[in-house]
């Protein structure tokens, strides 16, 4: 199997950044005749094992489509925290990066959690040591400590607040209006983005995601020009330059959403490409291009594509399921009490995305479930 090397940042403090490189597994295509076999034996493991299978949006299509297929769930971080840990089967099967099945595990400690492939990490993870992030933590201890979900389960251990991409805005601004002054990793991007929207007091940690590090401003202002009519919709862990040319700036959950309440057929989409398939599935009608990661005087890195998402496949999620009870391959162990630890912001967390789904119901406004719209005809 062929592996690749992919350059990340890695700050040595909350302040300086420099680079190191992590490897990344590349599966090799299992062909149309091994693929249906696999998925049938995959079938037949979750019934055996008692098994639900739990999917990001940025995996491959045939993944997100088994899932839902077999009675799990495909969704972004938050989604698939609520869904695994309100499942009554006693195994998961965590399709994404490590976070996610560290993030299943803390929330589901009694039920065995499998990866396809647990050495699928993510940069923003890589980019924040628990031991760094400690350090910097402890130098300004007056600060609220706000860990983006991309994080092990060391460094959630270390905060007063996990937040995903759906709700970091949100409970950074209920902070805020607390008066308290926040400390947050990983992403700068999404932490400047935050900050930029709430006024936050915010002290930012220089990580960044590989993926939405590299679209790029110029390129996509050149693309605009192409589509007049096409929709920009970014994640917000994106570089400002990029957010700035946005009609829609949100989390997955969220731009799936902006996608089907904007009259417009086309959009340009700049998050991972894995996206587009839950997109063209709701949205046959309409058309999405991916946002450029490469240009005059650029290099593409990921080609908006996560190396490590595109490490799960249908043959590591079966040689996980058929492993045997009790010697699984792609297991998540943690310790006891560092669990318990990265177990309390996480509630917090929930329990403040749950109270704001709440309100929102109580009030009838659904317009924009917390996604930055600007202005793009009928909404």
């Amino acid at each position: 199997m062929q592996t690749i090397t992919v350059q990340y940042d890695h700050p040595d403090s909350g302040a300086s950044c420099g680079l190191k490189g992590a490897w990344a597994r590349v599966p090799s295509d299992p062909g149309p005749a091994e693929r249906a076999r696999s998925e049938r034996r995959i079938r037949e493991l979750l019934q055996e094992r008692d098994a639900v299978i739990v999917a990001h949006y940025y995996v491959d299509g045939a993944l997100q489509e088994l899932a839902r297929a077999t009675g799990g769930c495909v969704g972004d971080s938050l989604e698939m925290a609520r869904f695994g840990a309100e499942h009554p089967a006693s195994t998961l099967v965590v399709a994404g990066v490590r976070f996610m099945g560290e993030t299943a595990k803390i929330l589901s400690p009694e039920k065995t959690v499998l990866m396809p492939d647990d050495d699928a990490t993510c940069s923003l993870d890589l980019g924040c040591p628990a031991d760094a992030f400690s350090r910097f933590c402890d130098q300004h201890p007056d600060r609220t400590v706000v860990v983006y979900a991309n994080t092990s389960a060391a460094v959630k251990a270390r905060a007063d607040w996990v937040v995903t991409s759906s709700v970091g805005k949100d409970i950074v601004a209920y902070l805020h209006a607390r008066g308290e002054k926040i400390l947050w990793a990983p992403d700068r991007h999404l932490g400047a983005w935050i900050q930029q929207q709430t006024g936050a007091d915010m002290l930012l940690w220089q990580g960044s995601c590989v993926v939405h590090d590299e679209f790029k401003a110029d390129e996509l202002a050149l693309l605009s020009k192409d589509y007049p009519e096409a929709a920009i919709l970014v994640h917000p862990e994106s570089p400002a330059s990029v957010t700035a040319l946005a009609h829609v700036v949100g989390s997955t959950t969220q731009l799936i959403a902006a996608a089907g309440r904007l009259e417009t057929d086309r959009f340009i989409v700049a998050t991972d490409q894995g996206i587009l398939h839950d997109m063209q599935m709701r949205y046959p009608h309409k058309h999405f291009m991916p946002a450029p990661t490469a240009g005059q005087g650029a290099s593409c890195k990921s080609c908006a594509t996560c190396p490590w998402m595109a490490m799960n496949s249908l043959g590591g999620i079966e040689r996980a399921l058929g492993s045997g009870i009790g010697s699984e391959i792609g297991s998540i162990e943690l310790d006891a009490a560092l669990a318990q630890a990265a177990r309390v912001p996480i509630e917090r967390m929930l329990k403040f995305a749950a109270d704001a789904k709440q309100r929102v119901r109580a009030s009838g406004d659904f317009s924009n479930d917390g996604a930055l719209f600007k202005h793009f005809g009928p909404a």
